[in-house]
């Protein structure tokens, strides 16, 4: 009689797919640093590809995929430059605010701040704190050169010569990136699906249409709550009074895309600019008006806009977001947290399918 085998079919199976998902994961770690352009590369494709192939189609047959790939990135490019150009007129105009007007600020505060302290035993010098002494420290400090400034900011951050390639790099290589994924896309997906075996091409075809079916409609639901919550704040600053209502209201709208950072970066900006434009009469209204819009704002998109538009789409609790942020910006930096909620739809759908399995296994059963 012959002796039976260490492992049946099965086991050698699952040894199998567990070992190439343990090089999957090793090769993730190693890899980890040379792979946020090919990420945030790969995301872009999928969003711009629906454009691309619409364009084409309806394209003459003499124009090649290849133009209508580059015109779709020269979209991009137009589209991304006109987000960065929301935040020119909030450098050149309050600068020379800040210039002007922080001191001031500074020392009346530091008038009501002194007394208060003093009444608690703590008395500080108010003459190091002065109002001249602040003017022209801010003066000096706001008219420097710009490479002396640079050169500051790149020191206080630590960023060393390779770090600051390495960005320049990355941010050259995505477009290049982004073109081979928009002109060859359909080409690699044809070849991976080739190389599935043959039994489980229809499973993960089936996994692959609900992740696509999930991730269209969450981003359908997160542009509109992007053009909704940029609407809303520009309006709602310009009828406060802000001068630069329309650049820092579409800037926060935009900016939710970024969950909880963008909200953040908006709201200082626009208590920044509150401040400093209404900050001479008093400091209640512009805490007031900035508190009253965005409170609301906050308000409308979690209770509202983004569990109907977006969060009933991908069924993802409060905490699965907060806990997706913090491990995804973990394992990728800023690029993870860009794709933490896009990757936990795509995670759900997996889970939900392992979940079903696991129900209708034995292991559960009995």
């Amino acid at each position: 009689m012959l002796p039976s085998p260490l492992l049946t079919p099965a086991q050698k199976k699952a040894l199998f797919w567990l070992a190439l998902v343990a090089v999957l994961l090793t090769l993730q770690h190693l890899l980890a640093p040379v792979l946020a352009p090919f990420v945030v590369a790969a995301a872009l494709a999928y969003v711009l590809h629906p454009l691309v192939t619409r364009l084409q189609q309806r394209s003459p047959r003499w124009w090649p995929r290849w133009l209508t790939v580059l015109v779709v990135e020269l979209l991009l490019l137009v589209l991304l430059f006109g987000v960065v150009c929301l935040l020119v007129p909030i450098v050149l105009t309050e600068l020379p605010r800040i210039r002007d007007q922080l001191p001031p600020m500074l020392q009346r505060v530091q008038d009501s701040l002194l007394p208060w302290l003093a009444q608690w035993g703590i008395k500080v010098d108010g003459a190091v704190l002065d109002e001249a002494t602040l003017r022209d420290w801010m003066a000096n400090y706001l008219q420097a050169n710009v490479q002396t400034m640079l050169a500051s900011a790149l020191a206080s951050l630590r960023l060393g010569g390779s770090v600051a390639v390495a960005v320049v790099g990355n941010a050259m290589l995505i477009p290049v990136v982004l073109y081979y994924l928009l002109q060859d896309g359909p080409q690699f997906v044809e070849r991976l699906h080739d190389l599935l075996p043959t039994a489980y091409r229809d499973a993960v075809h089936s996994f692959l249409e609900e992740c696509h079916s999930v991730l269209s409609q969450y981003l359908h639901g997160q542009v509109l709550v992007m053009g909704s919550l940029a609407l809303y704040y520009s309006v709602a600053l310009m009828l406060g009074g802000l001068d630069l209502a329309w650049p820092i209201g579409t800037f926060t709208g935009l900016a939710v895309f970024v969950p909880y950072i963008g909200f953040g970066l908006g709201l200082v900006l626009a208590l920044l600019s509150a401040l400093l434009q209404f900050g001479a009469d008093g400091m209640l209204y512009p805490l007031l008006l900035v508190g009253c819009v965005y409170g609301l704002g906050q308000v409308v998109e979690s209770f509202f806009l983004t569990p109907r538009l977006v969060g009933e789409r991908i069924g993802l609790h409060p905490l699965g977001v907060i806990f997706a942020l913090m491990a995804f910006a973990q394992l990728m930096g800023f690029v993870g947290v860009l794709v933490a909620l896009p990757a936990s739809a795509v995670l759900l759908v997996a889970l939900r399918r392992l979940r079903q399995w696991y129900q209708a296994s034995s292991l559960h059963q009995e």
